[in-house]
């Protein structure tokens, strides 16, 4: 569905509405430069997100019967219109400047760029190092041994980049769906996520699908803060979820 809109930004959530008010809340009081269009998606949570969201007018929001997935879920967005410079961020952000005008700023002055993220931090300001290489066998298994020795974290470090200090705009496979920003007509172009991954690694496959259209990078002068609990570390729920995505992404990507 077109829009005129400049920017728009998505937030899926699901039970986690202490956090999603936060990070709404950052988004609409930083966010200057241009309107934004901030849509809220819920998956059927069960803790009063539905009647919190609703009742903002100042806030988009649409509630799925169920908990479809992170991807498909973010996929609705598509049909409520997605701006020239389309956010998807997670509820657990929280911004203290206005970053997604400076970021659709930074993509109108680079053409040849179709997605990018910004430096993702920890509360304490330290970098929180996510992913940036094309997810492997290796990377994905043998780096989640990287407690272990470290040959192990190297290739996690690696897989990361936590071994590099970027310091310009550099491209990259992998922006984390944390928070990124996607041009909409290539979002519109590519169908969104592909709904097969009910949660991790669509973000990774969409952003391999983009560079299709152009450059894939990280801003490192752009940062934004990021509340990670990594549930698939300790949840055997999730760690389930991931290796399924897992391979699901491997054999898709196994030839390419």
């Amino acid at each position: 569905m077109k829009s005129t809109d400049f920017i728009t930004a998505a937030i899926v959530t699901y039970n986690n509405m202490e956090q999603a008010k936060v990070a709404c809340r950052s988004l609409k009081e930083h966010t200057e430069k241009y309107p934004l269009k901030l849509t809220v998606i819920d998956n059927a949570s069960s803790d009063g997100t539905a009647e919190y969201f609703s009742a903002d007018s100042k806030i988009c929001f649409t509630e799925n019967g169920s908990n479809i997935g992170f991807g498909a879920a973010h996929n609705k967005a598509l049909s409520m219109g997605v701006g020239k410079y389309h956010f998807v961020i997670n509820p657990d952000i929280e911004i203290n400047s206005d970053v997604l005008s400076a970021l659709a700023d930074f993509m109108e002055n680079n053409p040849d760029i179709v997605m990018a993220m910004p430096k993702i931090l920890n509360s304490d300001g330290s970098e929180q190092f996510t992913p940036k290489e094309k997810p492997t066998f290796k990377r994905l298994y043998l780096g989640r041994l990287s407690g272990l020795c470290g040959s192990f974290k190297k290739i996690r470090d690696s897989y990361t980049w936590a071994d590099r200090d970027i310091k310009t705009v550099t491209d990259i496979d992998f922006c984390s769906g944390c928070f990124f920003c996607i041009r909409g007509e290539v979002f519109e172009k590519l169908g969104g996520f592909d709904e097969r991954f009910f949660m991790y690694l669509e973000d990774a496959d969409l952003t391999l699908r983009a560079k299709e259209f152009g450059r894939a990078v990280i801003n490192p002068d752009i940062c934004v803060t990021h509340m990670w609990r990594r549930e698939s570390a300790d949840s055997l729920k999730y760690l389930f979820i991931h290796i399924c995505s897992s391979f699901k992404f491997l054999h898709k990507w196994r030839k390419r």
